[in-house]
């Protein structure tokens, strides 16, 4: 990382000003990591090394990240995951939205002012790559920050899931006819800074901030400290009303920053527990550590506790009742209200996909962005930037409401790009869609909690607002990683005349897209010459033909497996030779061993039993309070 500090001439004087350029150069390539111990696998590092770095910076800075892609075999890119771009919606990085994908040997610069403090972090947004360790945090120090009296030191603390294989395969397998349920694969481990058996040290009476955040591709995690409460100062990147809590819940991609204040003695060291949201699992495989272990180091001489088993469901802090510092109530009188269903169904190959009402993303021809720029007048209307980005233009200004139904029994974190939103409403499970809740304008939060990845419940309902100031082309998505590879995003395009007259796109970036042969002129289908014909666009598949579900193509895969197994078993059993019994074991029953003990957290299911750690030992495996969907 190189800071250059800042020339500036204010009223006549000439000052130093507190804004740097830091640059940092990052050549990613393949390196080989193994953090739960389990599997030494291909991982995706910078400069030869995983965990990737931290990227950090103060509010006013300028950051310029210089990448080389040494993968060989992928296209990447990098997304700053919070940070608004204003001004340099070209920087925020989802490939084929606003930048092309930069290939195998190709080279390419980000370079955008920060203006915003807090917790972020950068990934890959390209092809589900980021899963295989392509993200890290990122921090904007504030220098005026009204909590910066209240502690001594900070902490930058990492969640994330861990799969043993790579995404390529596990996508294939995932948006496949043999996978019809649309099943997402289960990660192996939890990870705490993307490792196990993790140790922080703390001095008796010191207080810290924490920054955490959930770097993983789908589980959600709750986290607690034993022995320790916490105090939440920030959530994505907007300062709160202190708010007292003993446990937190993040999912994918959102941020927690809080206060611990370290005890007044070193008389014994207390575990930190994250524990993934297993009901989000459709199954849970029996190679899963669905908990991990780390301590609060007072006395490294002294012993690493286990930590206590927790047998009731978890209460983690409700973040609908935080209260931003600034009290900024709540947008009235939307603008534009757009209502969006989410919805899993299967389509004509087999595969199960997501939806937002009737549309299932396709990435088109033409990057997003590039559309709008050269599309002139014709850049206000949706028609051009195809069907299936599921694109929104809005005005600058607007205020925008989005009421989001889930028609699905899982949990979705909705990120939104280049925002923050309030949440004014949220629903419990299983409440149905928001127009037939009965729900008015006066029972909406008043002053409501603002971030940019919210949770919407299983079959519940929210609505989230926010103002359209900031031009550029942002995807509004579910945050499992799986379900952005099966189609559960959409496009707003914001103020896109404005686009025209202020954004520059830089040599290289045009470059990344000559290499990659990929179009950056035109609508959706890459047409110059006439942008209302969509002709060619990129398309998911047709649907599925009259009278077939997803249940029935269950039913014909088990069945044609059945069948297979079925005929298998008579022809092995024609061919056996009879045994007898097993000396001491009659005859129908099983020598293996007994089944573990069950330990009852309000879900039956939960075994009691151990887990590995990445050096042999093992932890106390902590019920979930629930169990696969």
């Amino acid at each position: 990382m190189r800071r250059h500090p800042v020339l500036a001439a204010l009223a006549g004087l000439v000052t130093i000003a507190h804004a740097a350029t830091v640059t940092y150069d990052f050549d990613i390539s393949w390196v080989r990591a193994n953090p739960d111990g389990m599997a030494d696998r291909p991982t995706i590092g910078i400069n030869g090394e995983w965990p990737i770095p931290k990227i950090q910076a103060d509010v006013g800075d300028r950051i310029i990240v210089n990448v080389l892609n040494s993968l060989g075999n992928q296209t990447t890119s990098l997304h700053f995951h919070g940070l608004f771009q204003n001004g340099t919606t070209h920087m925020d990085g989802p490939s084929q939205s606003t930048q092309c994908p930069i290939p195998p040997g190709g080279r390419f610069t980000y370079n955008f002012t920060v203006e915003q403090p807090g917790t972020y972090w950068y990934h890959s947004h390209t092809h589900g790559q980021y899963p295989d360790g392509l993200r890290g945090p990122l921090i904007i120090n504030d220098p005026e920050s009204p909590f910066k009296d209240m502690y001594q030191e900070e902490i930058v603390l990492t969640v994330s899931d861990w799969y043993h294989d790579e995404m390529p395969g596990l996508i294939s397998f995932f948006m496949s006819r043999v996978n019809p349920t649309g099943a997402e694969p289960v990660p192996q481990s939890a990870l705490l800074n993307e490792t196990q058996n993790l140790t922080i040290a703390l001095e008796p009476g010191k207080t810290y901030l924490f920054r955490t955040i959930n770097i993983g591709a789908f589980a959600g995690q709750y986290l607690w400290f034993e022995g320790h409460n916490m105090t939440i100062l920030e959530v994505d990147g907007v300062y709160t009303q202190p708010a007292e809590a003993s446990m937190i819940y993040l999912a994918a991609a959102q941020r927690c920053s809080f206060l611990i204040t370290a005890k007044g003695d070193t008389s014994e060291n207390f575990p930190i527990m994250a524990s993934m949201d297993t009901d989000l699992f459709d199954k849970l495989p029996s190679d899963l550590n669905w908990n991990v272990t780390g301590w609060l180091v007072y006395d490294s001489s002294k012993p690493l506790p286990p930590p206590a088993v927790i047998y009731d469901p978890f209460e983690p802090f409700d973040d609908m009742t935080l209260v931003p510092w600034d009290n900024h109530t709540i947008y009235t009188s939307p603008d534009v209200s757009i209502s969006l269903d989410v919805i899993m169904d299967n389509l004509g190959d087999g595969a199960n996909y997501a939806f937002f009402n009737n549309i299932t993303f396709t990435s088109p021809k033409v990057p997003t962005l590039y559309t709008a720029l050269t599309s002139g007048e014709l850049a206000t209307n949706p028609l051009v930037y195809g069907e299936y980005t599921h694109p929104y233009v809005l005005e600058r200004g607007q205020v925008v409401e989005i009421v989001l139904n889930n028609i699905d029994p899982g949990k979705h974190p909705f990120h939104l790009h280049g925002h923050h939103f309030q949440t004014v409403w949220r629903s419990e499970e299983e409440a149905g869609p928001f127009a037939d809740s009965g729900v008015t304008e006066d029972q909406f939060v008043q002053v409501p909690m603002r971030r940019d990845t919210v949770v919407l419940k299983p079959n519940g309902n929210l609505v989230m607002r926010f103002r359209a100031d900031n031009p550029g082309v942002w995807l509004f998505h579910c945050h499992l990683e799986w379900h952005v590879q099966s189609g559960l995003v959409t496009t707003f395009v914001e103020a896109p005349l404005d686009l025209q007259k202020t954004v520059q796109i830089p040599d290289d970036h045009y470059v990344a897209c000559s290499q990659a042969a990929i179009p950056t002129k035109g609508n959706a289908a890459a047409n110059d010459a006439d942008f209302l014909d969509l002709t060619g666009q990129n398309a998911p598949p047709d649907p599925l033909p009259a009278g077939f579900t997803a249940r029935g193509i269950v039913a014909l895969v088990f069945s044609c497996i059945s069948g297979i197994i079925g005929v298998a078993v008579i022809a092995w059993y024609g061919f056996a030779d009879v045994q007898e019994p097993a000396a001491g074991v009659p005859a129908g029953q099983s020598n293996k061993g007994e089944e573990p003990a069950m330990v009852s957290s309000g879900d039956e299911s939960a075994p009691a039993t151990t887990s590995p750690r990445g050096n042999g030992a093992t932890d106390e495996i902590l019920p979930s309070g629930g169990g696969g969907r």
